[in-house]
């Protein structure tokens, strides 16, 4: 059984949700990502939601407002996904096939661990598991 923390990135760089999204796509610059955890600033180790480039161009930029006076906690929105380390590769594609996302966080011992994107998947998947998963994710309904 290959588990969520098998196939994960492994390491996550977060953001408080007091930080402005300028910081927010500077670090993702800086490491090549193009999605970052935002954290409680009372408890660094709660996931409260993650921003991706896509959100701050979306929901920041095309908006007309300003990265650097916009804040994480502004484009957080409802409940945010994660599976467990423990998680097999099936539970992992329920949860982003489900909910249509395409990076989901890893979560060990209430802590995040690493991230799973389309990358990790594409290098550990099956071809058929593959197209599953890009048909759930990217058709539209």
């Amino acid at each position: 059984m290959t588990t969520a923390k098998e196939i994960m990135h492994p390491g996550a760089h977060w953001l408080t949700k007091s930080d402005n999204l300028e910081r927010a796509a500077q670090m993702m610059r800086d490491l090549n990502i193009g999605a970052l955890p935002v954290a409680d600033e009372n408890n660094n180790d709660r996931l409260c939601g993650i921003i991706t480039d896509r959100d701050i161009v979306v929901k920041c930029v095309a908006e007309g407002r300003a990265p650097a006076e916009c804040t994480a906690a502004e484009l957080c929105e409802g409940t945010p996904r994660w599976v467990d380390a423990n998680a097999d590769i099936e539970e992992v594609l329920h949860e982003m096939e489900g909910h249509r996302i395409k990076r989901v966080p890893v979560v060990e011992n209430k802590r995040v661990v690493g991230i799973i994107s389309e990358a990790d998947l594409a290098q550990h998947l099956t071809d058929d598991q593959i197209a599953e998963f890009a048909e759930m994710v990217y058709a539209r309904r």
